[in-house]
């Protein structure tokens, strides 16, 4: 992944510790999504330290009356994206380290299981005219959000789907990635896209699932195992 230089691997400790946690078939549904919302606050720590940037606010007083400039932040637009079902689990810890609510917009994308091609049967977001930039809804930074990118059809569908719609930037947030979808999905867009990844595997089954992997993260999220 070092050859690309829009992608991140996390090397923070407890990241990784996390990761593995989360791999083990006997971690709980309510273990899960802890774990998700735990490795999705530290990968948004290291990925909008250097994609956003403080500015100064309106000025403010203390409870003691002292008189401060306060703190905002640029780009003045963001949303979150989740792809559904999975995404879900990763919003909260992205809104937690942010320092005031964004949008949510939601993507719904499946593959199809024989050819694993992306299929989109959902899409929230705002309005805009094609081609118009001063008639559109979108935001500066889209910040994706999809626990595993597998053979990176859906995540790289996804980003063409954002910068159709008007993103100037796609920050893509994954806690695991097999290294064939990462790179697909960083040269769907590679001027305008970063990723920053917890973990990277380095094979996939025939069925598209990384190995070793951490299974159908939406499943383990939702107890629809074996569905």
């Amino acid at each position: 992944m070092s050859s690309l230089p829009n992608v991140h691997v996390s090397q923070h400790p407890s990241l990784r510790a996390k990761l593995s946690q989360l791999r083990s078939q006997s971690t709980t549904s309510k273990d899960v999504a802890t774990l998700v919302h735990d490795i999705s606050l530290i990968l948004a720590v290291e990925a909008l330290a250097t994609n956003i940037s403080p500015v100064d606010g309106p000025k403010d007083q203390t409870p003691l009356g002292f008189e401060y400039v306060s703190t905002a932040v640029r780009p003045h637009t963001m949303c979150i994206v989740p792809i559904l079902r999975s995404g879900l689990g990763m919003v909260q810890g992205v809104q937690t380290i942010l320092p005031v609510p964004v949008p949510v917009h939601h993507l719904g994308m499946y593959r199809e299981p024989s050819t694993l091609d992306p299929v989109e049967y959902y899409n929230n977001l705002p309005h805009h005219a094609p081609g118009s930039a001063s008639d559109t809804n979108a935001s500066s930074l889209a910040i994706l959000v999809d626990p595993v990118i597998a053979t990176g059809g859906t995540c790289a569908a996804a980003v063409q789907t954002l910068r159709e719609w008007g993103a100037r930037k796609v920050l893509v947030l994954s806690i695991l990635g097999a290294e064939e979808g990462v790179r697909k999905a960083a040269g769907e867009w590679p001027e305008g896209t970063e990723l920053w990844i917890a973990g990277i595997d380095t094979r996939l089954t025939g069925e598209g699932m990384l190995q070793p992997g951490m299974g159908d993260v939406g499943d383990r999220l939702f107890l629809t195992l074996g569905k």
